[in-house]
């Protein structure tokens, strides 16, 4: 019975942790899918690129894990900037297959600019010594990273809540997401908007590629392996919400390692198989609105 109870804490913990990463990555997709109508299938190359600039700061120049964050944060943000302005912005009334090809070619770009640059084995990431070995939370120990994700991204997702709802920039964006033509009537800007947002989820994506490096490994194919897993998000949790995301992702997280914990030979089966079910009730997802 301990044993059982320990592998059950165990798989909560450990799903939690992955869960909050996919919440972090995929947040920034579910707004900008619900605001702007735009099929974004190149969201993880953001997370992936703030993986890569994350680990290639602190293994190649030796600069600090919680630096090297923000720097890839804030490079991937601006970088995003340039792209939605440059190339996302003439395809926001295109038709969604052109949006669909479009991102999917940025992904195979992207994947081929990785293998090339940084080769095609994963990255190791390297943990600082503070957040290595194990913390005691009193009825038993658990990874110190895994703890400090939790954490983290618990802090990240009250910040994001709080900025939404809480904001005049939150109320600018609910009111977009309700209703683009009547937001841009009352004097809203919503091509501004638009790139403010665009920014913001690009640079939570790679905060979230970042901070899940030793979960997600950072590989060239990585936008496109872990593309599934973002899409399930988005389209579980409802397409323009916070709250639904956030539900849909500790699900996925802790099914996920559930699956892999206690019946690795069907993999993702069962995952699939419930989203489908799920989106055969409701197809707007969990929280999406009809």
């Amino acid at each position: 019975m301990d044993q059982i109870l320990s592998a059950l804490v165990s798989i909560l913990f450990h799903g939690l942790a992955y869960g909050m990463i996919l919440y972090v990555i995929s947040v920034g997709l579910s707004v900008t899918m619900g605001l702007m109508g735009f099929a974004n299938l190149a969201h993880g190359v953001f997370a992936m690129a703030g993986g890569y600039i994350t680990v290639t700061l602190m293994n190649g120049f030796g600069i600090h894990f919680f630096l090297a964050l923000v720097t890839a944060c804030i490079v991937v943000a601006l970088a995003s900037v340039v792209l939605e302005r440059l190339l996302y912005s003439r395809l926001y009334t295109a038709s969604e297959l052109d949006q669909v090809l479009f991102t999917i070619g940025i992904i195979f770009m992207a994947s081929a600019a990785a293998r090339y640059a940084w080769g095609p084995l994963p990255q190791r990431m390297i943990l600082p010594e503070s957040l290595s070995g194990q913390v005691d939370l009193g009825f038993r120990t658990f990874p110190t990273y895994r703890t400090f994700l939790i954490v983290v991204s618990g802090v990240i997702i009250a910040a994001l809540w709080l900025g939404i709802e809480r904001t005049r920039f939150g109320a600018q964006l609910r009111a977009a997401v309700d209703n683009r033509r009547m937001a841009e009537a009352i004097g809203i800007n919503t091509r501004r908007l638009f790139t403010a947002t665009f920014a913001v989820g690009s640079g939570l994506a790679a905060l979230g590629g970042g901070l899940g490096a030793d979960i997600l490994a950072i590989e060239p194919a990585y936008a496109l392996e872990y593309l599934v897993y973002f899409l399930i998000v988005v389209s579980v949790g409802g397409l323009g919400t916070v709250k639904g995301p956030f539900v849909a992702a500790v699900l996925l997280g802790v099914t996920d390692t559930t699956c892999k914990y206690l019946i690795p030979e069907f993999g993702a089966f069962f995952i699939f198989l419930a989203m489908i079910g799920l989106l055969l009730w409701r197809p707007t997802g969990l929280f999406g609105r009809a």
